[in-house]
């Protein structure tokens, strides 16, 4: 159903779409690039991360179910959807994931999601790539608002969302099911201007 706005869109359908998906610098060597069909390895291994399966209930089960979410990922840029991103080392060696979800040109609004291989982990990858994505997301496209929500018995998460600047605003109760129940999810978000 098409909405009929009294405002503008925040963000002008197309603006994404019009370019190809770009390759975003972090501190630290690290690079947020496209997925590339030979980091399916790597992106099914995560999964076998009990820490990754912990919090993701959603999981590939071979090297060709990745590498055809990778193509839905590029369908997701090419339609507006969202935008998916291997962080990697600037020697191409990927240390994980974030992706830009569920946006919403008209308010400005968009999700947040990632995950970091265990080897990468206590090094602030995350927090690095957290910020270079929002930083790109809020500044240069234009987001207004950048939310995310973890399991709030996942403190790790809980601590890159606070060291990027994302505020915790509450508590949405029994609000996500993981493989051992309902779980309360914490609620960050960080806006243009914080």
């Amino acid at each position: 159903m098409t909405r009929a706005l009294s405002t503008p869109p925040v963000i002008p359908s197309g603006f994404l779409a019009d370019s190809p998906q770009p390759v975003l610098p972090a501190t630290g060597n690290l690079l947020l690039r496209p997925w590339e069909p030979a980091d399916a390895p790597a992106f099914l291994s995560a999964y076998q991360d009990q820490e990754i399966r912990r919090w993701h209930t959603r999981r590939p089960a071979t090297e060709t179910q990745v590498r055809e979410w990778f193509d839905t990922y590029g369908q997701d840029w090419e339609r507006e959807k969202g935008g998916h991103w291997a962080i990697a080392h600037d020697d191409d060696q990927v240390l994980g994931r974030i992706a830009l979800r569920g946006l919403d040109f008209d308010d400005g609004i968009a999700g947040v999601a990632y995950w970091v291989l265990p080897a990468a982990r206590g090094a602030g990858i995350a927090s690095r790539a957290l910020t270079a994505l929002t930083v790109w997301a809020l500044d240069e496209i234009g987001f207004h608002r950048l939310q995310l929500d973890h399991s709030t018995r996942n403190p790790a998460s809980c601590r890159v969302a606070t060291k990027s600047g994302y505020l915790l605003e509450g508590t949405k109760r029994s609000a996500a099911v993981h493989d051992d129940g309902r779980h309360d999810m914490h609620l960050h978000a960080r806006i243009r201007g914080d």
